[in-house]
């Protein structure tokens, strides 16, 4: 009975942390990343188009972060460094990733 109250502590402990996780992800793209990914800008890919998507999302979230956290200039257009917020942290910025990469599945 024990192992179990531990075990469904942990769960939820968890549970909460992703959605902690998420929220700040969706309040960073809200107040950072909405100016380029919500229109388009710079050749963004914008928040939802699955297709547009598909092929950074297959180079994995390390790449997306990265590029995220240190700027990239592709074929399509340009990712500025953080967005141009060097006031983010790299956890803020990452949540912004992985709710991005939410929205794309």
């Amino acid at each position: 009975m024990k192992n179990l109250m531990i075990a469904t502590v942990a769960t939820v402990a968890l549970m909460a942390s992703v959605t902690t996780a998420q929220a700040d992800g969706q309040k960073t793209f809200q107040s950072a990343c909405f100016a380029c990914h919500g229109t388009g800008a710079a050749g963004a890919p914008m928040i939802g188009h699955k297709d547009a998507w598909a092929p950074r999302i297959a180079k994995g979230i390390a790449t997306l972060e990265k590029h995220a956290l240190h700027g990239f200039k592709g074929k399509k257009g340009v990712m500025p460094a953080k967005g141009g917020r060097s006031d983010l942290s790299d956890a803020d910025v990452k949540a912004a990733v992985a709710y991005m990469v939410s929205k794309a599945k």
